[in-house]
């Protein structure tokens, strides 16, 4: 197997509403406690989420966008912790761009102690010989080693990390393979890795799997075995589902996944519907089925029927994975907005992701649209997509185009449809809104609103 992969296998490519208003009355009492407590903690976490991007901003220079992203996996209503920790890796020679690489790959870094907790582990890491450029490229390469507790697993993982970086160097692989231990769980490891390299997976994946306990690169046999077939059904190797996919695979026998399959068939589900979600979502066939059949009742607590339920998590399996409260304090968002139950349940169906985002980015979003742009909730209802295009990138530099235009009369001062402004693509919307205009001059400002994406 292990030739098979490392001379190139070729990879596939894979390529009616119901709602009674008495349900809704019950319904209503069900979600409204939590609804209240969900609001309390939403507004403390967004205050520490705009400390923590505005700190990032003007710390590390992020981005605007990419500074709230982090924001949203660690926050902090403090910087003197935050600036602790940069002090110490630039006391260690680490640049300001090994600096941003580390808190983007592992914010978490931020928030524990510089002295106590990190310090020590730079020291030790620094005394393993390593010179200080390849001492700063490998932690900042993979930083989560610094969240490693045992001395000697840290150790361990450095010298196999600090291997494979200079193995990328020289390219010479063979010897790399050579020196490993035969049969133990550190040699399978490196040697797993290192196939999965030539698959074609990317090195970004590669070091969080070397670092971490994931049962399919610490075996032999199974992992060729599960191997194989996730290649064989087309998961590309470039793509996160790919070693998603390997960890489901390898972690259930045939039988378990066949029962696993038979259950849903047994909801209403079709063989080939099961596979299809499983593509969309590898970690589908992870849930239980106690998990998968309560996600399908909160669905209908919702007011969709059954074939409605199956049909949207056919179209996004990843709800499975969504709590119930998730769920609720979703639909409570939608609810303070001014949607109705029904048109929450339109939303849903057209577009099932509205199921699983945060209260701060569907607000936010709404909000622009309807106060600023002065579309109605009807256009949300009708343009759902709205809600996963970026604000920076889409949303608001084409509504400034609009704004601009109204306002100097080139659009009769009517609005055009929301879907007519932001479902085209680039070169659609700049066709139609930039470039048709005789003025080069106007040409130029509003190519200028739009590429310089800012705020009127």
């Amino acid at each position: 197997m292990y030739s098979l992969i490392l001379h190139g296998k070729k990879l596939q490519k894979w390529c009616h509403l119901s709602f009674s208003v008495q349900k809704a009355s019950s319904f209503s009492s069900s979600f409204s406690s939590v609804a209240t407590a969900a609001n309390a903690s939403l507004r403390d976490g967004r205050k520490g989420k705009n400390f923590t991007a505005s700190y990032l901003v003007d710390s590390l220079g992020f981005t605007r966008k990419t500074a709230e992203s982090i924001s949203r996996r660690v926050s902090f209503e403090d910087k003197g912790n935050a600036d602790s920790v940069l002090s110490l890796f630039r006391s260690h020679g680490f640049t300001d761009s090994q600096i941003s690489s580390i808190v983007t790959d592992y914010p978490t870094l931020l928030v524990l102690d510089a002295e106590k907790t990190l310090s020590p582990k730079l020291q030790f890491l620094q005394s393993r010989g390593a010179s200080s450029s390849e001492f700063t490229e490998i932690v900042s390469t993979v930083p989560e080693i610094l969240g490693k507790k045992v001395a000697k697993t840290i150790s361990r993982y450095y010298g196999f990390i600090k291997e494979i970086i200079e193995a990328d160097k020289s390219s010479n692989y063979a010897k790399l393979c050579q020196s490993l231990p035969v049969g133990s769980r550190q040699g399978n490891k490196l040697r797993n890795v290192l196939v999965l390299r030539e698959v074609g997976v990317p090195q970004r994946f590669l070091f969080s799997l070397l670092i971490s306990d994931a049962q399919p690169v610490c075996g032999k046999e199974n992992f060729e075995e599960s191997l194989k077939k996730v290649v064989e059904m087309g998961f590309v190797p470039t793509s996160p589902k790919f070693v998603k996919a390997l960890t489901v695979v390898y972690r259930y026998s045939d039988k378990r996944i066949d029962e696993k399959v038979n259950f849903c068939k047994g909801l209403g589900f079709s063989e080939g519907d099961v596979w299809e979600m499983f593509k969309k979502c590898p970690s589908f066939l992870n849930h239980s089925e106690k998990k998968i059949v309560r996600s399908i009742e909160t669905l209908k607590k919702c007011g969709l029927v059954e074939d409605e339920v199956l049909s949207l998590m056919k179209k996004f399996p990843q709800c499975v994975g969504a709590s119930e409260k998730k769920i609720l304090n979703s639909i409570d968002t939608f609810l303070c907005l001014g949607f109705s139950r029904d048109e929450f349940v339109i939303l849903a169906k057209r577009f099932p992701q509205c199921l699983i985002l945060s209260a701060e980015t569907v607000t936010k979003k709404t909000e622009f649209v309807v106060k600023k742009m002065n579309w109605p909730l009807k256009s949300v209802i009708t343009t759902p997509a709205m809600f996963g295009y970026s604000m920076e990138k889409r949303i608001v530099p084409r509504c400034n185009v609009i704004k601009a235009l109204m306002s100097k009369g080139f659009l009769e001062s009517e609005l055009p449809l929301m879907s007519s402004v932001l479902v085209c693509t680039n070169e659609e919307f700049l066709n139609k809104y930039v470039r048709n205009h005789d003025d080069k001059e106007l040409v130029h400002e509003l190519m200028a609103i739009f590429t310089g994406d800012r705020l009127s």
